[in-house]
């Protein structure tokens, strides 16, 4: 589980106040006013209708993603938000080009040719042929090179954990392994000259050889820019076999022929846009922007028979939550605009939030703040994480100053820093859609309830939501946004913000 390092923050909590405290305690006077507009009632037929098998797991590029899309630009119309969108509409759409491995590729190690996602995975799309003999370096640590000379060659080692590699019970620990041990080990080999790597699965990588090798068989998505995409293709080929090639691919004179081919396709993806726009003519100009991504990964491999990937929580739950703070803003409307973002295509590599930062339907400078969400559904009640509150992630302290005080008049939260810090495993303040905001220096802060056991599986399903505390962080992220846009000044930038990485 994922507690071990949340309990004195859960005593804290419990200590404080419970759910019954804070459901039947008066709000403080700075509450806003149309609180009662975000109800669990709405908060759970949204959810079950965007996380149900219906929307097949909304997989950006594809018709489940579209059709995900409309549905949430009918309940931003019906929630009353004017489009904010492309030629009157509710939609920005972009183009995203997808590349991948050909099914036409072929590999041989030691003579022996190896069935591609089967007993192969190409961990990286490449264009590339090579005939070269495979030359074993251990673990492929930096001990295990010396004194060998790896320039030009193909090079095997054995799959072992990554550096600074997630503690067992922080997310899914297998699969992260597996996905950040391939990726970490072949960039370091062919940054050290490698021509090309094969990488021998261990026990974990190999429990999680179907699971990893299905998403790394999708390939590589990016926003379709000219830019970089033929050099990545010719990088140094990448392949990841299975344990029982361990001593065919160790044998003397054993070699890799591999005969590498990509193939590309453009796909639709869309950003979602609405606005309510604010009463103070001084201040409609500018926008505290709202927000979500509705995609997650579709329909995949099957887990205890069910291939549907819902995505309940990551990020269904956000999706709603973002629908009913658009129904309040509606209903009482701030002084400065509320626009609300529903991006795509965030598990694609934070794509749809990227087109948007960089193409934005309001001029850039007007956004005077980002409340981003992501996964607010699940672990204990009683707490929940702010990212982007401490330096170095946090870039306004204004904006936190509002959140922390918004938290403290609504919803009462124990607070978990620990994710926010750089030194945590889990990188997660890179990994949701306020971050291509917040290097564009707009204020930005992320609310998360953190990972859970059934992150990215079939089992991130709507019935395991806490439907109540849902509905508290989205009070919260409300309040929140209620105060920016209401404050007689922006929130400002901290001087000299610049992020670790």
């Amino acid at each position: 589980m994922l507690w071990r390092g949340h309990r004195l923050l859960v005593v804290f909590s419990l200590a404080c106040t419970s759910r019954k405290a804070i459901e039947n305690s008066e709000l403080a006077p700075s509450a806003p006013p149309a609180l009662d507009a975000i109800t669990e009632a709405d908060l759970r037929n949204d959810l079950f209708a965007l996380a149900g098998d219906a929307m097949r797991g909304r997989e950006a590029g594809t018709l489940d993603e579209l059709r995900a899309s409309a549905w949430v630009a009918d309940r931003a119309r019906e929630a009353g938000l004017e489009p904010a969108g492309d030629d009157g509409t509710f939609f920005q759409f972009w183009p995203m080009r997808r590349t991948r491995t050909s099914d036409a590729s072929s590999i041989s190690v030691g003579g022996r040719n190896i069935q591609l996602w089967t007993d192969a995975v190409v961990i990286f799309p490449s264009d590339s042929a090579v005939d070269l003999p495979l030359v074993f370096v251990g673990e492929g640590r930096e001990s295990d090179l010396a004194g060998v000379d790896i320039k030009g060659k193909a090079v095997v080692a054995s799959i072992s954990p990554p550096d600074n590699a997630p503690p067992a019970g922080v997310s899914l620990s297998a699969r992260r392994y597996t996905q950040v041990a391939v990726r970490q080990r072949a960039n370091f080999l062919t940054e050290r000259g490698a021509a090309a790597v094969v990488l021998v699965s261990d026990s974990i990588a190999e429990s999680q050889f179907e699971s990893v090798g299905t998403v790394m068989q999708r390939g590589s998505y990016a926003m379709d820019t000219a830019s970089g995409i033929r050099g990545k293709l010719r990088r140094a080929p990448t392949i990841w076999v299975r344990s029982s090639m361990l001593d065919e691919a160790k044998r003397a004179g054993a070699r890799l022929v591999a005969s590498l081919s990509t193939e590309s396709f453009v796909y639709p993806s869309v950003n979602v846009v609405g606005v309510a726009r604010g009463t103070d003519t001084a201040r409609r100009g500018e926008y505290v922007l709202f927000s979500a991504h509705q995609d997650h990964d579709g329909v995949r491999h099957p887990v205890e028979g069910d291939s549907i990937w819902n995505g309940a929580d990551d990020n269904a739950t956000v999706s709603v939550a973002v629908i009913a703070i658009a129904r309040a803003f509606a209903k009482r409307p701030g002084a400065r605009s509320a626009l609300f973002v529903w991006h795509g295509a965030e598990e694609r590599g934070l794509l749809g939030s990227r087109w948007h930062a960089e193409h934005p339907v309001v001029p850039k400078s007007s956004i005077v703040a980002v409340l981003n969400a992501d996964m607010i559904g699940r672990n204990h009640p009683d707490s929940a994480s702010l990212l982007g509150s401490q330096p170095p992630h946090r870039n306004s302290a204004e904006l936190v100053r509002m959140a922390l005080d918004a938290n403290t008049n609504v919803s009462r939260f124990a607070i978990d820093s620990s994710w926010d810090r750089p030194s945590h495993p889990e990188g997660w303040y890179f990994r949701s859609d306020h971050l291509p905001y917040a290097r564009a220096n707009i204020p930005a802060v992320y609310f998360t309830t953190l990972l859970h056991p059934d992150y990215h599986t079939p089992r991130d399903e709507p019935g395991r939501i806490d439907i109540t505390k849902l509905a508290r962080v989205t009070k919260w992220m409300y309040a929140t946004g209620w105060t920016a846009a209401n404050a007689e000044q922006r929130p400002r930038l901290d001087e000299g913000f610049k992020l670790e990485r």
